[in-house]
């Protein structure tokens, strides 16, 4: 299974306000920039209850109708959600095999905390980090701490006439994960 990550970040590394507003992001996720091309690879959407309570009230909703997964263990009203939205708890191993065994071969891991908890368990195969020409001096930081480093092979970087600059990269040793190699990989997520 694939588990990627497109993101959006100030260029000092945040992906959202200490409130979690993302108003420095461009309308609409600015000029196209590669998301919606992503978006029709991925089978499933894994994000945590923070992000589902932030993207609720964004117009469209950014997941369109793909699958989209909300980690609590807090029951959630899904009442409001544009788009099929249901709930699971556990690990992220956990997780990836109940998605697995369903039929997800494409899993988009979105949001701080969720992300983090994928990269620490060595789940995330590749990361698209668009920065936005802004420093908002602080924030919720796309990175936490991690338990080892996690080398990375750039793909490409990008720029666009906004000022959006976008880096790809494969992450090259897994910790829970090695039996993943990249050659193997679909090529359907070259963008």
């Amino acid at each position: 299974m694939m588990v990627s990550v497109f993101v959006g970040t100030s260029v000092d590394g945040f992906i959202a306000r200490p409130n979690g507003g993302l108003d420095f992001l461009p309308p609409g996720g600015g000029e196209p920039h590669g998301y919606n091309e992503f978006l029709a690879t991925v089978d499933a959407i894994v994000i945590g209850r923070k992000t589902f309570e932030t993207v609720l009230g964004m117009k469209p909703w950014p997941y369109a109708q793909k699958r989209v997964v909300v980690l609590s263990s807090r029951v959630l009203d899904f009442s409001a959600a544009r788009g099929p939205v249901e709930q699971m708890a556990g690990s992220p191993a956990a997780i990836l095999s109940q998605l697995a065994a369903s039929g997800v071969h494409h899993v988009y891991v979105d949001g701080g905390n969720t992300i983090q908890g994928f990269l620490r368990a060595g789940l995330v195969h590749r990361l698209v980090i668009t920065r936005v020409p802004v420093l908002i001096g602080r924030g919720i930081s796309l990175f936490g701490s991690l338990p080892h480093d996690i080398p990375l092979h750039h793909v490409a970087t990008r720029h666009y006439p906004s000022g959006l600059v976008q880096s790809e990269y494969h992450v090259t040793a897994q910790s829970a994960d090695a039996s993943t190699d990249f050659a193997d990989r679909p090529k359907r997520l070259a963008t």
